[in-house]
């Protein structure tokens, strides 16, 4: 189990993935899951693996998605009593099979990555730069060679993207400088990046961006392209502008982390934030029977009571509240019958 463990765990990191791992550290019987025990939490809210039974998952794939969120781990107590504890997340569990589990909970966020189109000083600045601060670059560029891109982890001579993996994550930088401007930018236009930007002058971008939209690029992707490329701090040579481009995209890396309350603290006119595939919490309602939060648009147990919806973690929840309805307190928020 564990050697199929790291074979995925490392198939998700070459597919540039984000996922979370969560593992079983500690128990007091009677419950199912045990130490060692492992699973892996995809950004969809789907599980991989075994933590214990069906009380425990949904707390875990909840605070998995939290993670992958904030980027920051968490150890989840799961008990049929609260014991509040520094550094321990509880959650309280009356389900039938009682014990306690903790779980130690990990995001793994995939290497920023930045694809330069081009071969330009710009490019060839912002590639070193790239590499020096962690961050994984690949480069396409007719004519390009090793001597000019020396650390690249994927360096392609031909001007197509069909082939790369590019997420809404991947920060592309067109930087041809006169070579294949426009198809290189129209091809960026036309990928998954939420993030493109284009180095040339205000009258070079002007009339790029009208050549894409007479190509049928559609508008509203023309108007997300950041030409000039970088932050404005007056950059003049190819090694200052490389600078104010790494700047603006690890800005806007750290403004996506902020919590909500945050982001509204600063003008978007500034930060210019874009819209990242990040998970999305769920509705959730309350177990009333054992107190577990339940994932309303993925409950798979539920009963009508009082023009109500009820929903349950598992089977024996279900049961045991349609026995005996009134000994239970309704979780809200529920959904109204018509």
């Amino acid at each position: 189990m564990f050697d199929r463990f790291l074979n995925k765990a490392a198939e998700l990191l070459a597919k540039g993935e984000p996922f979370v791992t969560a593992s079983v550290v500690r128990f007091q019987a009677p419950i199912s899951g045990k130490p060692g025990d492992k699973a892996i939490i995809f950004a969809d809210g789907k599980m991989w693996g075994w933590i214990g039974g069906g009380c425990a998952q949904p707390v875990v794939i909840k605070e998995a998605l939290k993670a992958l969120i904030d980027g920051k781990p968490r150890l989840v107590r799961i008990s049929p009593s609260a014991a509040p504890e520094e550094g321990i997340i509880d959650y309280t569990m009356t389900c039938h099979s009682g014990g306690t589990l903790d779980i130690y909970i990990e995001p793994v966020l995939p290497k920023p990555h930045i694809l330069i189109l081009g071969r330009s000083p710009v490019a060839q600045t912002l590639s070193r730069l790239g590499k020096t601060v962690g961050y994984r670059v690949s480069v396409v560029a007719p004519g390009a060679d090793g001597e000019q891109f020396p650390e690249v982890d994927l360096l392609r001579t031909e001007l197509n993207l069909n082939e790369l993996t590019i997420t809404r994550e991947t920060f592309i930088v067109a930087s041809t400088q006169g070579e294949d401007d426009e198809e290189a930018l129209e091809q960026a236009a036309h990928t998954a990046a939420d993030y493109v930007a284009f180095v040339a002058s205000k009258v070079k971008a002007q009339k790029v961006l009208e050549y894409l939209r007479n190509a049928g690029t559609p508008p509203e992707r023309i108007s997300q392209i950041r030409a000039p490329a970088g932050l404005n701090i007056h950059a003049a040579s190819p090694e200052e502008i490389a600078v104010s481009i790494l700047a603006e995209i690890i800005q806007l890396r750290g403004a996506r982390l902020k919590p909500a309350e945050e982001q509204k603290k600063t003008p978007l006119r500034e930060v210019n934030l874009p819209v990242f595939n990040k998970p999305v919490l769920g509705q959730e309602a309350r177990d009333p029977v054992c107190g577990m939060s339940v994932n309303i648009s993925a409950a798979k147990y539920k009963s009508q009571h009082n023009g109500s919806t009820v929903y349950f973690c598992c089977a024996g929840c279900k049961q045991s509240f349609d026995r005996q309805p009134e000994k239970y307190t309704l979780s809200v928020p529920a959904e109204t019958s018509s």
